[in-house]
């Protein structure tokens, strides 16, 4: 039995671990290519996507045009075709135990449809009940509420049958204006402890391994 009908994870530093090997990599080339000469530490790309997003983050620091974050993007789908990030370890029993118990995996993600699904059948054999994901209206996206009202009105669930899993602050955002309670994926921001400190702060709940997540959703 899970604890929660329907399970909303996150993808990137959630679910795969994508930031330092395949997000931050990729974006640095793009960087170079739209803005010569400019660079972001590991760091500063971490706190931008933290606390602003991918694409206002790409607004706000480097003025970039809609037809660039447009270019960007198709750069990124073609990228990510031949780089499969690695899952965290432990999330593969716990997405799976999900499922075993007739609980729901949703993804709200700033990933695309088609990479999640790559992931989560390389990885796990699985497909999510539904995705969320980049492929969606910017205005639809997370830190909006709307993926997580669609998947209660599409199913039938109450706002204390979801609970939302992510590692950065977009998702509390999220979460807060749709009444689901969030859980903090403290596993993926060791590095970071200011990140970590003010998402513990604001989450319901904080995990520091999937190991945590597991024994919380089932035991």
């Amino acid at each position: 039995m899970t604890k929660y009908p329907c399970l909303v994870l996150d993808h990137d530093d959630t679910v795969v671990q994508s930031e330092k090997t395949i997000g931050y990599p990729y974006f640095c080339h793009i960087l170079s290519q739209f803005r010569p000469g400019k660079t972001i530490s590991l760091h500063d790309y971490v706190a931008g996507c933290h606390n602003l997003g991918f694409a206002s983050m790409c607004r706000a620091y480097w003025q970039f045009t809609e037809q660039e974050l447009i270019d960007e993007y198709n750069g990124w789908t073609e990228y990510i075709r031949t780089h499969i990030p690695d899952p965290f370890p432990g999330i593969r029993d716990v997405i799976l135990r999900q499922k075993a118990a007739d609980g729901m995996i949703c993804v709200v993600s700033h990933s695309a449809i088609e990479n999640i699904s790559r992931d989560y059948m390389t990885h796990f054999g699985v497909l999510p009940d539904a995705i969320y994901g980049w492929d969606l209206p910017e205005h639809q996206r997370k830190p909006s509420p709307y993926p997580l009202l669609d998947i209660m009105e599409r199913y039938g669930f109450s706002a204390q049958e979801l609970l939302v899993i992510d590692d950065l602050k977009l998702a509390h955002t999220m979460a807060r204006a749709a009444g689901v309670e969030i859980g903090f994926a403290a596993w993926s921001k060791e590095e970071f402890p200011e990140l970590s400190t003010e998402m513990t702060q604001l989450c319901d709940y904080t995990f520091h391994s999937t190991k945590e997540l597991e024994t919380f959703l089932f035991e």
